[in-house]
């Protein structure tokens, strides 16, 4: 399987870079490397007769969404074929990825690979972004300009997703430091990797990302109350990391955070507009409650509910939610529903399972993630964007993933094997 995680490692990472995966491009290429992977997880499978398969209850409610869309598809109720059956090959790799993350991220060593490539990541671009950000008057990767507009920070187009980006893969760092999940000498790096990305959300100005992000802190702070004393010395190292982010934050530019939240920059969307769109779409789901309008199609169905007109194209509404149930109705809304009640009850009986401290740290920080970005994504469309939909549900296989054994207990069972008598009769 180690072919397939290094190829998910670089569908991951690739999914960020490629401007989120917003372009058709990059979302051809994002299909073409799922199914590639697939091909290569069934042939290993086919050939290992001892191979099993991991199976995760949150893989029913996406098959749920994608049976919605083939039903609008071939029914005709989706007024827009093409962005349906653009929106079901998105699903379609969404949910081989998340698979195939199930298979190739199981034991201890696995997920200690997949914790610090999210946290690599996670440092490496808000590394980027804030160099970008002080070098560059506005083109991504100081070459590409944005001929139709937008808000860029880092490899994004919008740097409200770039904040959810950081909301989705920060708090792994901050949980491995907060419940000891790393070795005591590895403090400082991790220390480091992540106070760059603190300092980076707050330069990106994303209000919403702010306020997220202070929520994921209160959820690890009270994640943390119920199995951490804290008149644990760890605390101390931990606002001695927090002191260090606000430092760097303020040299980063504080002011310009605060200037955000009393401020709105040229071309973006007012409070009032983000209201309007979701009136217009709660009207679309009132005129299609059961399925729907479509999976994809509400830029197509949305200029005929427009209430408060502007002359711009109307892509998402700024809520994942009321989204969702424009286009895929009250069916889609319990399949939301679904997937949600499924995360939290599983994730809190993984999290509440007597386990080591990096078992924890991943439960916590991955608990921590999914609740910001759900925070999050009431006032913007992260979910729709597909490098943070993929990490979504890594985050969500983070938070469901069986308890692992600790780093002693791995040893003692390899002593055990090691010191096992050799029959002699073999």
């Amino acid at each position: 399987m180690k072919v397939l995680r290094i190829g998910l490692f670089i569908l991951f990472a690739f999914s960020v870079l490629a401007f989120g995966t917003v372009e058709v491009w990059s979302q051809s290429l994002l299909e073409i490397g799922a199914g590639i992977l697939f091909l290569w997880w069934a042939l290993v499978v086919f050939k290992d007769p001892e191979a099993t398969i991991q199976w995760n209850p949150l893989i029913w409610p996406i098959l749920g969404v994608i049976t919605i869309g083939l039903f609008q598809l071939f029914l005709g109720v989706t007024p827009y074929r093409y962005f349906t059956q653009l929106e079901l090959l998105r699903f379609g790799a969404y949910l081989i990825l998340f698979f195939l993350s199930l298979q190739a991220f199981r034991t201890r060593s696995e997920l200690k690979q997949l914790a610090w490539f999210l946290i690599l990541l996670c440092f490496g671009v808000s590394l980027f972004g804030i160099a970008q950000h002080f070098t560059s008057e506005g083109p991504i990767y100081w070459v590409r300009p944005l001929r139709a507009g937008g808000d860029p920070f880092g490899p994004f187009v919008n740097r409200n997703h770039f904040a959810g980006f950081v909301e989705l893969t920060l708090p792994i760092g901050l949980a491995m430091l907060v419940f000891r999940g790393i070795q005591r000498d590895v403090y400082p790096l991790v220390g480091l990797l992540a106070i760059v990305p603190a300092g980076a959300l707050i330069l990106s100005g994303s209000r919403g990302g702010i306020i997220s992000f202070a929520f994921e802190i209160a959820v690890l702070w009270l994640l943390a109350r119920t199995r951490i004393s804290p008149d644990r010395p760890l605390f101390v190292g931990i606002a001695i990391v927090a002191l260090a982010a606000v430092a760097l934050i303020v040299w980063l530019g504080a002011a310009r955070a605060l200037e955000r939240f009393s401020s709105l920059r040229i071309g973006e969307v007012t409070m009032s507009r983000r209201v309007s769109m979701i009136r217009g779409a709660a009207h679309i789901f009132l005129d299609h409650p059961i399925d729907g309008v479509g999976l994809g199609a509400l830029v197509a169905v949305y200029p005929r509910y427009e209430t408060l007109y502007d002359g711009k194209l109307v892509d998402h509404v700024h809520n994942d939610y009321i989204e969702m149930l424009a286009e895929t109705g009250l069916l889609g809304g319990i399949c939301g529903l679904a997937f949600l009640w499924i995360l939290f009850r599983q994730a809190r009986n993984c999290y509440a399972v007597e386990q080591g401290h990096f078992s924890r740290a991943l439960h916590a920080g991955a608990m921590a993630g999914l609740c910001g970005i759900l925070l999050h994504t009431f006032v913007d469309f992260n979910l729709h964007i597909p490098s943070n939909s993929l990490l979504f549900l890594v985050m969500a296989h983070l938070a469901t993933t069986p308890p692992v054994a600790t780093e002693a207990a791995v040893e003692r069972r390899r002593r055990r094997v090691r010191e096992r008598p050799v029959d002699e009769s073999e």
